[in-house]
């Protein structure tokens, strides 16, 4: 008899995986069970969907259900799974069309929930109109018809992270006069603060205004239910359309429920094949924890990238196959404006929280000859523990060069290389793309004589 996997959540990872999973077993029955209107489409792309760049949110969408139930996997969109009852083996379900709710049997299951936006304390969406997350292709849907219907002039971001840069530089697109309020008393708190401070100076220079180590009292509204303002701690914001972008937590909620065990850090623990503690039962994606490999601990760094290897990883083992998924060193990279600002690995901050004796070189060079017409000025900061010379992380501010050189930064870290070894290394050059010594070297000799 052929077995039955249930897929809890349609997105980057869920999809990975019942793809992966009935390529190697085609006699696998794969369900999928997605509460919101789509399956695997590009989330990341949605700032430059609402911006005008994508002109159509069908060209985020990979593949359809239709495609997907061509290869044998079957998808019901706005079906939400309610109840995991391990021990019967079977999931409950309620169609959120009509709302019947019904269970069904699995041999095995892959939780894949994602994450959920963090929302203000005191504050439920749908409470004014105008006021949005964006976390689902529907919401990316719904801010830009916003706009269209409503042509507001001003916006305000709660949250100077990825999604709130992003979306700083799409509303401008759009025209509309932004402001960025943030906890935090810097952007992008994952970078060190000297770095985040030329992302901030480069919006700043755009015409986006920011109000940070600033927190959010309330979210008020006209007669009509329309969101108008928001008072922070520091003052008082023209708003006609705000954006909460205060980052994402794992969906833990049903796993937990159900007695899935989670990690250190509140997302789902899983073994390097994620698998969770309950037979037969796997997780992976933004729900799900990961190891980070340069401190080898639990690490929650929410990625599309992360996603789909999970997924691809937990697939190939519930079709049959032997996979393990080896771990992270958090590499990331955004666009804000006309720099790209990149990390990986350990930030300096972290590095000292996390007990590393470290020290940090932080270098400015041409990413290109600078002979060469457009040549740009870049940032390189690498992180690196004293001693042993080891390369504990980097972040780089540039402009798009700051891509290939995070990846080889990030190439680094999965070897365990010292700075010694990294500024050994043989890289391309060519006037329009590099200096002959490269910023990554050059920054690996200073640091390497620190």
């Amino acid at each position: 008899m052929s077995e039955r996997l249930i897929v809890i959540g349609g997105c980057a990872a869920g999809m990975s995986a019942a793809s992966k999973a009935r390529r190697l077993n085609p006699n696998l029955e794969v369900v999928v069970y997605e509460r919101t209107g789509f399956v695997s489409y590009g989330s990341c792309g949605m700032p430059y969907y609402i911006s005008g760049v994508i002109d159509d949110h069908n060209k985020l969408v990979v593949r359809t259900p239709e495609q997907f139930a061509e290869r044998g996997i079957e998808v019901h969109l706005r079906h939400e799974a309610v109840e995991i009852d391990a021990e019967n083996c079977r999931v409950g379900v309620k169609n959120l069309n009509n709302n019947e709710h019904k269970f069904d049997n699995y041999d095995k299951l892959l939780i894949s929930t994602g994450g959920r936006a963090t929302v203000l304390p005191n504050f439920s969406l749908g409470d004014l109109e105008g006021v949005f997350v964006l976390r689902a292709l529907e919401d990316g849907i719904a801010v830009r018809e916003y706009i269209r219907r409503e042509q507001p002039q001003h916006a305000v971001i709660v949250g100077a992270g990825y999604i709130g840069l992003e979306m700083a530089e799409s509303f401008h697109a759009r025209g509309l006069k932004t402001t960025v309020v943030g906890r935090p008393p810097q952007v992008l708190k994952r970078f060190d603060p000297d770095m985040a401070k030329l992302v901030q100076q480069e919006a700043e220079d755009k015409g986006i205004k920011f109000s940070l180590g600033d927190e959010v009292q309330s979210i008020e509204g006209d007669s009509q239910g329309k969101v108008r303002q928001v008072i922070s701690s520091k003052g008082i914001f023209k708003a006609g359309l705000v954006l909460l972008a205060l980052g994402v937590k794992p969906n833990v909620s049903l796993a937990k429920a159900a007695g899935v065990t989670l990690g250190e850090t509140g997302a789902i623990a899983t073994d390097a094949r994620m698998c969770t503690n309950l037979p037969g039962v796997f997780s992976a994606g933004d729900c799900a924890e990961a190891r980070h490999l340069v401190t080898g601990r639990g690490a929650y760094i929410p990625l599309g990238t992360t996603a789909n290897k999970q997924g691809r990883v937990a697939g190939a083992n519930l079709g049959g196959g032997e996979a393990a998924f080896q771990g992270i060193v958090g590499t990331a990279i955004t666009k804000v404006f006309d720099l790209f600002p990149a990390m990986t690995g350990l930030a300096e901050k972290d590095a000292q929280a996390a007990g590393y004796k470290a020290t940090s070189t932080v270098i400015k060079a041409k990413s290109c000859a600078h002979y060469y017409p457009g040549c740009n000025r870049m940032h390189v900061k690498l992180i690196v523990e004293e001693g042993s010379g080891r390369l504990l992380g980097g972040q780089i501010v540039g402009d798009q060069g700051a891509g290939a050189r995070i990846n080889a930064l990030a190439a680094a870290l999965h070897t365990e290389m010292t700075v010694q070894e990294l500024a050994e290394l043989d890289l391309a050059y060519v006037p329009p793309v590099s200096p002959v010594w490269d910023p990554l070297l050059v920054a690996a000799n200073v640091a390497r004589k620190s």
